[in-house]
């Protein structure tokens, strides 16, 4: 038998990666009560917001003000996304526990998203990492494209190790091995995971899988055989993928937290609580919410 984690920790992407592409706004007030909703349920670590240019992410443009307007909790990690230096500036004031940074392991994704080589990438958020160290802001390293890429195809390994060392070079705390167009099978995310260890231990690694393929979940049961205990998930499985028309995109937390705790697992998350975030974000933006468990449970309380 495998020893599983004894716990999990999960990181709520939802009201920053889940909501980003929205075409219709999102009022703050509606993503600081999504938020104040998961934090209620038992979430540890929420990424809010992105400061980044409203001119390319029009949805993410009330960041200073969402961050500003959060109940903040002393036990909670709040995280924000800042793509370079100007962005990480722009956060200072609000705070942020945690700042992001984020570099392709594919070399066509890396040209064609900000028109420049991994390394390159890398170097620019150098000085980004730098001045949240200094300031005591964590720094998380977001590895995209981990195990597949919309323009190449199939990712080596090698591209993840080489992505891992150029992350740890310039600081990066801990990462994570993200499947950001859900291509992914089991074995191919262990290999990813294991092209990360030589450069992070476990304990600094967590699982980004997006269900484009239905797979998000086999691919968290994988990551957790390695020991892996953190992940990121989106409620409701908020989130698109825009590389695969009409495909679903982040692992919802509810379908997570479900089999996290038929397994025994302790995640410290009120299941019952999330699946009412779920559904609140849901009805906002007028759909269901696309979460196998949510909709079970939905439709046993209707009965």
């Amino acid at each position: 038998m495998v020893a599983y984690p004894k716990q999990v920790k999960l990181i709520d992407v939802g009201p920053r990666d889940g909501l980003q592409n929205e075409k219709s706004p999102v009022p703050a007030s509606v993503k600081i009560e999504l938020v104040h909703r998961l934090q209620d349920a038992g979430l540890k670590e929420i990424e809010v917001t992105s400061f980044v240019s409203p001119k390319w992410v029009p949805q993410m443009g009330d960041n200073a003000e969402v961050m500003a307007g959060v109940q903040r909790r002393a036990d909670v990690r709040y995280s924000v996304l800042t793509p370079n230096m100007k962005g990480y500036e722009a956060s200072v004031d609000s705070k942020p526990d945690e700042i992001v940074v984020f570099g392709a392991a594919s070399e066509a994704f890396s040209q064609k998203n900000i028109n420049c080589s991994i390394a390159e990438s890398i170097e620019r958020f150098a000085p980004v990492v730098a001045a949240a160290k200094a300031a005591g802001i964590a720094v998380r390293g977001a590895m995209s494209c981990t195990v597949g890429c919309p323009y190449e195809g199939e990712i080596a390994p090698s591209r993840v190790a080489y992505l891992a060392e150029l992350m740890k070079g310039i600081g990066v705390e801990r990462v994570d091995v993200a499947d950001t167009i859900g291509v992914g099978t089991p074995l191919k995310v262990q290999k990813a995971i294991e092209a990360t260890l030589p450069y992070f231990d476990v304990d600094h690694v967590s699982g980004h899988f997006h269900d484009t393929y239905g797979q998000a979940l086999s691919n968290t049961l994988a990551a957790l055989q390695m020991g892996v205990w953190n992940f990121q998930s989106s409620i409701a499985g908020l989130g698109g993928c825009p590389y695969a028309k009409g495909a679903t995109g982040n692992v919802a937390t509810e379908d997570v937290v479900y089999m996290l705790h038929g397994m025994g697992i302790e995640t410290g998350i009120d299941l019952d609580k999330l699946v009412d975030a779920g559904i609140f974000i849901s009805d906002f933006l007028q759909r269901k919410p696309n979460s196998r468990v949510a909709v079970a449970l939905i439709n046993k309380r209707a009965g």
